[in-house]
């Protein structure tokens, strides 16, 4: 039996295979490089199967409890005043803040971490996989999985560079924290300039509110951990905006050290195994956060990646196969984003009327969901 597991990444794929590796009787290890599991993050959608591993692991009511509380989006001029709402509340689904899932998860998943520790080296021979590590002592396991996200170690170290396997979507996003009082209570205000998109996530649970840029661009000289390279990215593309409230906006992201700054990027792989590694999670599929079922996915790849192993404990090799071949077709499924990512970030003024009409459907208006 593979029975000692190293999982890499300590959020929503890592702890969620970790609990379910651990009740199948695996002996799982998750390093994670930050100290301690990671708070923040933005609203995530879990419906359909994600729900029922949910449900499984025993924090379904607990999700239920902690849901966002969204009703939709709504789309402001410069000046404020709304110029179309759509209702996304869809029967059997629930969104939560990403750091309250990963805490919910974390509580429930009993097994050893190592914090403020990250993979170095990963050798590979018949037997198992030998690791060393930057922040504790190398390790010997049968198995390694990677859940350490878009920018995966894992993935560089035993698949290849990040660029092999990164898609471009032609749009950098952000967020931050935000004064509430910018936007309206349980909806998503978005206010668009042509390519451009500047809003205010304000969930009907939560005491704060975040903030939301995304804009067109081409690639970027983009490294994902140079902070201060991303602040002037984002300066640049924003700071000649007075409209709405784009200035404090702004100036609130540039000063929260925990700002999130990345390019809208999806993982194409032609499979997510390698000999005695995996990928899981974004580390393997990345749908980007355009295409709003990043949890979804973690949690229902991370189960189905458990239950093949759970299934063919002695044989790695039939089990990830069997992983890839039950998951693809979800995830190619999700990996479609065009119209949401035109919905949001129109390219021109046209657009955005035309985007605004649509909206004002009754089509739209009842529910959209994604």
């Amino acid at each position: 039996m593979n029975e000692r597991i190293l999982i890499s990444g300590a959020s929503i794929a890592g702890l969620t295979l970790a609990h379910r590796l651990a009740r199948h009787g695996f002996r799982p290890t998750v390093v994670e490089r930050a100290p301690a599991p990671r708070t923040g993050g933005n609203g995530v959608d879990l419906r359909g199967q994600a729900l029922e591993v949910a449900a499984d692991m025993g924090i379904g009511p607990a999700v239920e409890a902690a849901a966002a509380d969204v009703h939709g989006m709504k789309f402001v001029d410069a000046d404020g005043r709304t110029t179309a709402r759509i209702d996304i509340r869809t029967p059997g689904a629930v969104e939560i803040m990403r750091g309250d899932l990963v805490a919910l998860l974390r509580e429930e998943t009993d097994v050893e971490y190592l914090f403020g520790a990250s993979i170095h080296t990963l050798e590979q021979d018949g037997n198992g996989v030998t690791v060393t590590f930057d922040g504790a002592a190398p390790r010997r396991f049968d198995l390694v999985v990677g859940a350490d996200g878009l920018h995966s170690n894992v993935r560089r170290l035993a698949f290849g560079p990040t660029e092999r396997f990164l898609r471009f979507k032609g749009h950098y996003f952000a967020f931050a924290d935000a004064d509430p009082a910018l936007g309206e209570n349980r909806w998503v205000t978005m206010h668009n300039t042509p390519g451009k998109m500047a809003g205010v996530y304000r969930s009907g649970n939560h005491a704060r509110a975040k903030a939301y840029f995304m804009f067109r661009s081409t690639p970027l000289a983009h490294d994902h951990r140079d902070t201060g390279r991303q602040r002037r990215f984002l300066r640049d593309a924003f700071g000649g905006d007075t409209s709405w409230h784009v200035p404090r906006l702004l100036a609130d992201a540039l000063d929260d050290p925990a700002l999130y700054f990345d390019a809208l990027g999806q993982i194409h792989l032609p499979a997510w195994s390698t000999g005695r590694v995996a990928l899981v999670g974004d580390a393997a599929w990345c749908a980007s956060p355009a295409s709003g079922a990043g949890a979804e996915l973690a949690l229902v790849g991370a189960h189905r990646l458990a239950a093949a192993l759970a299934d063919r404990p002695d044989d790695h090799t039939a089990a990830f196969a069997r992983y890839h071949a039950t998951h693809s077709p979800l995830v190619r499924r999700k990996q479609r984003i065009g119209l949401n990512v035109r919905l949001m970030v129109p390219r021109t003024a046209g657009g955005r009327r035309a985007r605004d009409t649509l909206a004002r459907l009754p089509l739209l208006a009842r529910g959209s969901g994604s």
